[in-house]
C-alpha cells in the first residue's frame, strides 16, 4: 500500500451502516460524514483492497440502494476479530501496568 490508511474503526461504521440501512446516503448520516466522503472512503478502500465492497442498485420503482458484497462482510467479520484481540492485549498490559503502579 501507499502508506495510507487502508481500514480503521471509520470505515467499519461506513460499512456496518450501509449493512444496516441498505443506503449510503442513510449511512453516511448516521455515522456524520457527507454522502461524497461516503463515496470518497468506498471508492479508496475498493482501489486499495483491490477488490468490490459494495453493489450499487440504482434508483428505480422501489429506489435504489446499497449492499454489502460477501468480501466485504468476511472483511468486517476479520477486521472485528482483529479489534477484539488488540482490545484483549490492551486490557492485559493495562492491568499489569497499574496494578503495579498502585496509583
Amino acid at each position: 500500500m501507499d502508506g495510507k490508511p487502508v481500514f480503521g474503526s471509520g470505515k467499519r461504521s461506513l460499512l456496518e451502516a450501509i449493512e444496516k440501512y441498505g443506503s449510503t446516503n442513510q449511512a453516511a448520516k448516521d455515522i456524520n460524514i457527507s454522502y461524497r466522503t461516503a463515496w470518497s472512503y468506498l471508492n479508496a478502500m475498493e482501489k486499495r483492497l483491490g477488490m468490490k465492497l459494495i453493489d450499487r442498485q440504482t434508483g428505480g420503482k422501489n429506489g435504489g440502494g446499497t449492499v454489502l458484497t460477501d468480501k466485504a462482510r468476511t472483511m468486517l467479520k476479520q477486521y472485528m476479530e482483529l479489534e477484539s484481540g488488540l482490545q484483549k492485549i490492551v486490557d492485559g498490559r493495562f492491568r499489569r501496568i497499574f496494578q503495579k503502579s498502585r496509583l
